[in-house]
């Protein structure tokens, strides 16, 4: 969507919420498209909520959902793009109220787009469109390592 959206001069931003590492794709293409910033915020893989490291996680995204919240209160972007919130909501990283308040602060102009897996009722119900994605088939099952270009 960022890349259709560039290709029409739409000014985007791109929040990821749980990825990390410096290096993906998405990342090196985005320096090559016109109007769009992205801002990296999470620290990797989440996880459960009993280990130590988890409310570092929960700091990560909260400043996420923050930057994410000036951006639509801004009027600076056609579209914003909050990668992975879906999930930061399933995993409780950010609480599904804070999300959905942001949603209805935006303005009609504004194409908010959320990804992720396990979208919640809630987000389900304030969207426009839903699209779920349903894997049938990964390598990982049959041990095949994450693939630059496909899954970074």
């Amino acid at each position: 969507m960022a890349l259709r959206a560039s290709g029409h001069g739409m000014r985007v931003k791109i929040v990821q919420f749980i990825k990390a590492a410096a290096l993906t794709g998405e990342i090196a293409a985005v320096k090559n498209l016109a109007g769009v910033e992205f801002v990296q915020t999470g620290l990797g893989f989440v996880p459960s909520a009993g280990h130590p490291d988890f409310y570092s996680h929960q700091d990560a995204a909260a400043h996420a959902l923050k930057i994410a919240a000036e951006a639509v209160q801004s009027g600076a972007y056609d579209m914003i793009i909050l990668d992975e919130i879906c999930n930061a909501v399933a995993k409780k990283l950010i609480r599904e109220d804070d999300v959905l308040a942001m949603i209805h602060s935006a303005g009609s102009s504004l194409c908010l787009v959320l990804t992720g897996r396990r979208a919640s009722e809630g987000l389900i119900a304030a969207a426009d469109t839903v699209t779920i994605m349903q894997c049938r088939k990964h390598g990982f099952q049959e041990n095949i390592l994450a693939q630059k270009g496909v899954e970074y």
